[in-house]
């Protein structure tokens, strides 16, 4: 990951994180991405020092007849990134269109 840059999926994620979707079921269903998707750029953001996680209590996830979850929360970091990112593809969807040539350039 590029220092500063996340892909359009990666900036999924950490929005979904950011709005409290926490784990990585959690986060796959927020953003409609698949675990290919999902759980790599996770890592590479942790890698990166955007993001930190924690499992949680086993005693936990074991009264609830699950396996155990992986928790994630942005740092302020990724908090930073992730506002730069939000801007950067806000902007790119507001460029404007280019208008045709007049059949007369043609």
């Amino acid at each position: 990951m590029t220092e500063g840059y996340l892909s359009m999926s990666a900036t999924t994620v950490l929005q979904a994180i950011a709005n409290g979707y926490v784990y990585g079921f959690d986060i796959m269903d927020a953003t409609g991405l698949p675990s290919g998707t999902v759980y790599p750029a996770l890592r590479r953001m942790e890698a990166a020092g955007l993001i930190a996680s924690r499992w949680e209590d086993a005693d936990v996830a074991q009264r609830q007849q699950r396996p155990t979850r992986k928790y994630y929360e942005v740092l302020r970091s990724g908090q930073l990134v992730l506002t730069q990112a939000v801007a950067r593809y806000r902007f790119a969807g507001r460029a404007p269109a280019r208008s045709k040539p007049s059949p007369a350039k043609r």
